[in-house]
């Protein structure tokens, strides 16, 4: 197992100076990020322009990696694979196959992204759409040796009402995602908010994760009991903030990360543990979020063997 970060959380950072701060401050991978160009949309970013990826670039990226000491884990575009928009939905679709081309040509063994999901339909019917779009995704992926991953981020501001934007947030739907060719990139802090239990969901599914990541949540229970599982209803100016959670990154949240770690082990994995980091108080600026990094190396590199 490795440690590693999405670089997302840098946006406005070259891929070179977010590998060299890595190497110094002993991270061994990197999971990129790989969005295109979306304007000033939070959590994304674009390190690798995958859409005009070239042999001469991924000899470029490959040496950078190399002189660094470093291991490119996964290429990130997580957008909605299910968008309701026709036109949007093919965009993202396309942007998800330059993804696998791009990781192909570079040796990057996984492309990760969400299932998505058409608010205005059912889950059933969802499903059932998401069969017919990925079926060439997982296909082109196979035919290149990359996996394709999906995060079980419930993405609940992309649906109008709060409910899971993304179909994957439970193991019912990684069983579903799995018997059509896609491998889950797990991530256990929206599992905690949903009322599964981390570790429990995990154990069955290890040979199913090529990719893990780690990212932390705090709970308030008691602003649960005034709004409820789904959150804020009457007053929701952010959509994503469903006001009696927030992510934190690794050990400052209520993710027991000794457990999930030696689960992970005990199931043979031996990919990277990518830390996403989206904590509200280690961000805002570049200082705090290296801060950030360097907690969440702090708690989890004693866990991870040499």
């Amino acid at each position: 197992m490795k440690l590693g970060f999405l670089t997302a959380c840098l946006p406005d950072r070259s891929l070179p100076e977010i590998a060299a701060w890595a190497a110094e401050h002993a991270y061994e991978a990197l999971e990129v990020a790989a969005w295109p160009d979306l304007g000033a949309r939070p959590f994304t970013a674009t390190h690798l322009d995958a859409a005009g990826f070239t042999d001469r670039e991924a000899d470029a990226t490959r040496t950078l990696f190399d002189r660094h000491g470093l291991t490119l884990s996964s290429l990130a575009f997580y957008d909605n694979n299910l968008h309701p928009d026709p036109d949007e939905r093919r965009a993202v679709n396309e942007h998800v196959a330059a993804c696998i081309d791009a990781a192909a040509l570079v040796g990057c063994p996984t492309v990760g992204t969400f299932v998505g999901r058409h608010p205005g339909q059912s889950v059933a019917e969802n499903l059932a759409e998401a069969e017919k779009v990925f079926a060439p995704l997982v296909d082109r992926a196979g035919e290149k040796g990359v996996k394709l991953i999906i995060e079980n981020c419930v993405m609940e501001g992309w649906h109008p009402d709060g409910y899971p934007g993304n179909l994957a947030y439970s193991p019912e739907l990684w069983e579903w995602m799995f018997s059509i060719g896609l491998y889950l990139n797990y991530d256990p802090s929206h599992l905690v908010w949903m009322g599964i239990d981390p570790v429990e969901a995990l154990r069955p599914y290890v040979d199913r994760i090529p990719h893990a990541q780690a990212k932390d949540i705090q709970l308030f229970p008691e602003k649960r009991n005034r709004y409820g599982w789904p959150g804020k209803a009457v007053v929701r100016e952010d959509p994503f903030d469903v006001g009696w959670w927030r992510y934190r990154v690794p050990g400052l949240g209520d993710v027991d990360w000794a457990t999930v770690v030696d689960t992970l082990y005990e199931g043979g994995f031996d990919g990277v543990l990518s830390v996403e980091h989206e904590d509200p108080v280690w961000g805002g600026t570049e200082d705090k979020v290296h801060t950030g990094l360097e907690v969440a190396h702090r708690t989890l590199r004693p866990l991870i063997v040499a």
